[in-house]
């Protein structure tokens, strides 16, 4: 009699018959006298879809066949992976195995994989659970020695059903209703669900509150002072400053008037010189905490701008090819209570340029079990935080590298003695009472940044000239300059991968209701496994734009929020419902809510939803008047969802053209001209940037492409002429136009005129514009344009344009910052270093 067991992944099904007695291959399985080892690859079965329980019913979408709620939901095989599920189930059925043990990845979804497989293939024999947190031969062997009973993880396994079948009555009956509403018969999809929706809504809300933001000035003074060892610079400081708390932007240094802020400047002009005190303090600095997967791939945006998914996969190379980090997927931050031991020997296995820091923890015993920020049992759910395992080093490509050295530098930082700074506060009082501070900071002990290079020699300070001063006197500063400076304050920062990912497990704290959003605090929107996914999913259905590391919300996007919100389907736009689902999914995990209770909630939300979508209707007597007016009737058009629409409905715009919205100033200026253009900012289905003209003929408005006036190598001057002039060609004296795609001289092509020029609209895939366009005629040189993007590295650069001899266009770099090539120059001397 033989046990089978099925791993998630071929590569896990290799290392555990390597583990498990040297069990030798056999086609695609492993076997000897007593185990069958095999795996999936991934999900090998999936539930069927609407058109696979009734094609008839369901292979068309309608309203009318909305909500579709499953009596049962059964499964199929995925298309992909049919074969491999034949292979499971002939296994599965043999008479000699007479039990079947569960290797997929430790956690829900990994549960679900084996649960879906056993279900599909009509299997009744005894499961056990091998729950593996370490790829390791160690860590192998010690989850083969403690496997877990079918009863035990079945509290899991309903978790892990509900989840899924829940996604799929919210994903299915959501999208295929708003589909039909937003979009009738149009080929286009509006995808949503109780993760993807809530975290556009993050991103949109974010470019919202740019768009609608209002800078507010205001001014501050910067004072340069002398002393015997040198000039520093001060900040001046409000006094008595409290912050109001009508205005988040208010700061200590920040005066918002005018007037007031002259005034000080005129009373400090009367002075020659500051008062000078300073307080020195010794702070601490705690090494940051192990990494979980999301803080993991929130540095390594920021770091090496890796998208989340990237990182995801090169950590999970890392644990299951080369077992060099332990299971990736994981949202805790601390290490079992009883784990030193294993610590001491990640540490010894740790090679090259870590080793001198390693030995440094091992040689003090630095590696301290009864400290609860590293060790600590409350703190771990399924699986623990990222650390290297005991492995030897392998070797690794570019990335895979990178992701290595960042994980185990803060697993040997973790164990170092805190980093210690001296901090130096001075202040500067002119004319008694208007106060300058400056702050200087030295790293005094390099304590766990050693492990990065850093020391006190290294340059990492930021220290300032010393005071000179008689026993008991107030130390003296000339008065070198006193500055005015004029300012705004600024909107909030577009998304990047990283702080999206911060939101998305800080989720919880946008839901009011304490008991969801405590749920809300552990897992978040979504799981540190499946966030990278959430994102890349909605970067694929066009809702959102990667420009360079920021994210940015489409017009499609902007649509469908509008209708959700418009629908009164607005749970899917916020986190509540995924708080309300992860409070009620770890009641059931606990055995404390019956999976038909969870399910019957989720029917219940499934209903209200294709309800509202179903049965909104946008009649015209509610609809707001918008400016323009409307050439059929001469009456304001109406302000609908997706379009203007005059009142006598001759005449609907819609509100996105070419995957762009259009402003109200330019659809007036359509119905008076009959044309505009080109416009900038269209784009492709592919989402790459174009120009075009717009035109109103026949009480409809289309995009009008033109042809740049080039007709078999030939210029149509004729069609040129419809375009605006942006200057004159420095060589040949003709007019350039802003046609669609090109700016052209009116001599393009024209003999005689072999330097005529032709620069494309688009170049590097940013649009230049036509102002800039302009100067360069004029001046042979730009304004700092930026956004520019590399063809061979792909990332976003600034530059000035340059107009050189015979048309040749070039570009022009900015200065460094200063300092800014010598930091970089110390920082790869330390790295080296170390």
């Amino acid at each position: 009699m033989k046990r089978l067991v099925i791993a998630e992944k071929p590569s896990v099904a290799t290392d555990l018959a390597r583990v498990l007695g040297r069990v030798p291959k056999k086609g695609d399985f492993y076997e000897n006298d007593e185990l069958v080892i095999t795996s999936a690859v991934g999900h090998v079965v999936e539930l069927q879809m609407p058109e696979d329980i009734d094609k008839k019913r369901y292979g068309f979408w309608r309203l009318a066949e909305l909500p579709i709620v499953p009596k049962k939901f059964d499964l199929k095989p995925s298309e992909k992976t049919k074969d491999r599920f034949a292979l499971l189930k002939k296994l599965m059925k043999r008479k000699d195995v007479t039990e079947i043990i569960n290797a997929c990845d430790a956690g829900r979804e990994g549960e679900l994989i084996f649960r879906y497989v056993v279900e599909l293939a009509k299997v009744k024999k005894p499961t056990k659970r091998l729950w593996m947190v370490s790829m390791t031969p160690e860590g192998i062997k010690e989850a083969w020695g403690n496997l877990r009973s079918e009863e035990e993880m079945n509290p899991l396994s309903d978790a892990a059903h509900s989840r899924s079948e829940a996604d799929w009555l919210i994903g299915i009956n959501g999208t295929r209703a708003i589909t039909k509403r937003m979009y009738g018969r149009a080929r286009n999809v509006a995808t949503v669900g109780r993760v993807q929706t809530p975290t556009l809504t993050l991103v949109w809300e974010r470019e919202e509150a740019i768009n609608n933001f209002v800078p507010k000035g205001y001014w501050r003074l910067i004072g340069e002072f002398g002393i015997h060892f040198g000039i520093y610079e001060g900040t001046f400081q409000k006094a008595e400053f409290k912050k109001d708390p009508e205005n988040e932007h208010d700061r200590i240094d920040r005066i918002w008037e005018k007037s007031e802020a002259e005034r000080i400047l005129s009373a400090l002009q009367t002075a020659d010189s500051a008062e000078v005190t300073e307080t020195k303090k010794r702070t601490r600095q705690s090494a940051p905490r192990l990494y979980d997967l999301t803080t993991l791939q929130r540095e390594a945006n920021g770091r090496y701008g890796f998208p989340a998914g990237k990182t995801l996969r090169v950590a999970q190379s890392l644990y299951e090819k080369h077992k060099m980090l332990t299971y990736p997927r994981t949202d805790s931050r601390a290490l079992p209570e009883d784990y030193a031991n294993n610590c001491y020997q990640a540490l010894r296995a740790l090679s090259g340029g870590l080793e001198k820091h390693t030995k440094k923890v091992i040689e003090n015993g630095w590696v301290n079990p009864g400290n609860k920020r590293i060790f600590n049992n409350k703190q771990i759910s399924d699986h623990f935080a990222i650390i290297p395992t005991d492995a030897k080093s392998k070797k690794l490509n570019e990335d895979e590298a990178k992701i290595y050295d960042m994980v185990a530098r803060r697993f040997i930082s973790v164990f170092y003695p805190s980093a210690e700074f001296d901090v130096t506060t001075r202040i500067s009082t002119v004319v008694r009472e208007h106060a300058f501070k400056t702050e200087g900071k030295i790293l005094a002990v390099p304590g766990y940044l050693e492990v990065y290079g850093k020391s006190v020699e290294s340059g990492d300070a930021d220290s300032l000239p010393a005071l000179s001063t008689e026993d008991g006197q107030p130390a003296k500063a000339r008065i070198e300059n006193i500055e005015l400076l004029e300012e705004a304050t600024k909107p909030p920062p577009r998304y990047t991968e990283a702080t999206l990912l911060a939101a998305m497990e800080g989720a919880g704290k946008l839901v009011e209701e304490d008991e969801l959003a405590d749920a809300m605090k552990e897992k978040g929107l979504g799981t540190p496994a499946t966030r990278a996914s959430i994102i890349d999913h909605l970067a694929y259905e066009k809702y959102i734009e990667r420009e360079g590391r920021e994210l940015v919300p489409t017009a499609k996007a902007e649509d469908l929020i509008n209708f959700l919100n418009a629908v009164d389907a607005g749970i899917l736009t916020s986190p509540t419902l995924t708080g309300d689902w992860e409070h009620k999914l770890r009641q059931v995990e606990l055995g404390q809510m019956s999976r038909e209770a969870f399910m019957k909630g989720i029917v219940k939300v499934t209903e209200e939803i294709v309800d509202h979508t179903k049965n909104f209707d946008e009649k015209d007597e509610d609809l707001p008047k918008s400016d323009i007016i409307s050439p059929s009737d001469n009456l304001p058009m109406l302000d609908a969802l997706r379009v203007w629409k005059s009142q006598d409905g001759e005449i609907s715009v819609y509100k996105t053209i070419g995957n762009r919205r259009m402003q109200v100033d330019e659809i007036k200026s359509l119905f008076k001209e009959g044309r505009i253009g080109p416009i900038d900012g269209f784009r492709s289905k592919a989402g790459k940037p174009y120009s075009a003209m717009l035109k109103f003929e026949e009480n409809k408005v289309a995009i009008d492409f033109g042809n740049d006036g080039e007709e078999d190598g030939e210029i149509n001057l004729q069609e040129l002429e419809k375009c605006p002039v942006v200057g004159t060609d420095p060589e040949t004296g003709g007019r350039v136009f802003a046609a669609p795609n090109a700016y052209f001289s009116e001599h393009y092509k024209r003999e005689g005129y072999e330097n005529a020029l032709r620069l494309n609209r688009t170049l590097l895939g940013k649009t230049l514009p036509e102002e800039e366009v302009s100067r360069l005629l004029s001046e042979r040189k730009t304004a700092l344009i930026t956004g520019f993007r590399s063809n061979r590295t792909k990332r976003l650069f600034d530059a000035f344009l340059v107009l050189k001899e015979k048309n040749k266009i070039g570009f022009e770099f900015p200065p460094r910052k200063k300092g800014a090539a010598k930091k970089k120059a110390a920082k790869k001397a330390a790295a080296k270093k170390s």
